[in-house]
């Protein structure tokens, strides 16, 4: 259960996949999810207020929506859940090279863009950014170079962002494994997870999100690995 009220939380990717079910969760607590995604959100979002369509390879247009989001709730930004990201998958040769920079510029650029531009409403609120990496943050696979840089780079980047802000915001590093959403649709199958594999419910995942966002300020939960229990990428 929650063990404080989340308030406003802004959420990028927040149209499908992990960030969907998180913008429900935080919906489902009483909280107000903001999204920022590329797509338009369904589900308990107030479309004309609480949505802004944005890419996040474009930092100067994904600090304008982070700014704009928290302006529409007076500043008062209480969290803020990275949860969008893509991946191109193949060998480095393979890979196009603004296919592979642009997994990058989304999934690691993106994530320091919106701490960037949230940083100075989480500090008035005494907020908590909840960053989003993967397994594939901590063990690194063949075919997956984009993919493994940006997730490890995020790791990275929330460690050094905690121990910066330690005192001043709550900073937790999400590590999650592979989940039942549409991330791996349109990939060859080589890079789908088999038929039998398990995966977990995003559902399960966002209640963690909301665990974190959830704790009091000065109490922070500073890592969660959050897998299926025969994830197969960790440890």
């Amino acid at each position: 259960m929650p063990t404080a009220p989340l308030g406003n939380v802004l959420i990028t990717g927040g149209a499908s996949g992990l960030g969907a079910a998180t913008v429900a969760a935080v919906a489902a607590v009483g909280g107000r999810p903001l999204v920022i995604d590329r797509a338009t959100p369904s589900g308990p979002v107030n479309l004309e207020t609480d949505f802004i369509q944005a890419d996040l390879a474009d930092t100067d247009a994904t600090h304008d929506a982070v700014s704009t989001l928290a302006e529409r709730v007076d500043g008062q930004l209480h969290g803020v859940f990275t949860a969008a990201g893509i991946d191109s998958c193949g060998r480095l040769e393979t890979v196009p090279a603004k296919d592979w920079e642009r997994v990058i510029h989304v999934n690691l650029l993106g994530t320091a863009a919106v701490a960037r531009a949230a940083l100075p409403f989480l500090r008035a609120t005494r907020g908590t950014l909840v960053t989003c990496a993967s397994t594939l943050g901590i063990k690194a696979v063949s075919d997956a170079t984009a993919y493994c840089a940006s997730k490890f780079g995020v790791v990275g980047f929330t460690r050094a962002l905690a121990a910066e802000t330690g005192g001043e915001i709550g900073v937790t590093l999400l590590i999650p494994g592979g989940m039942h959403t549409h991330f791996f649709d349109g990939r060859d199958e080589q890079y789908k997870p088999p038929p039998d594999a398990k995966l977990n419910k995003p559902e399960d995942v966002a209640a963690a999100v909301v665990f974190a966002l959830s704790q009091p300020p000065g109490c922070e939960v500073r890592e969660m690995v959050v897998c299926a229990s025969t994830e197969s990428s960790w440890p």
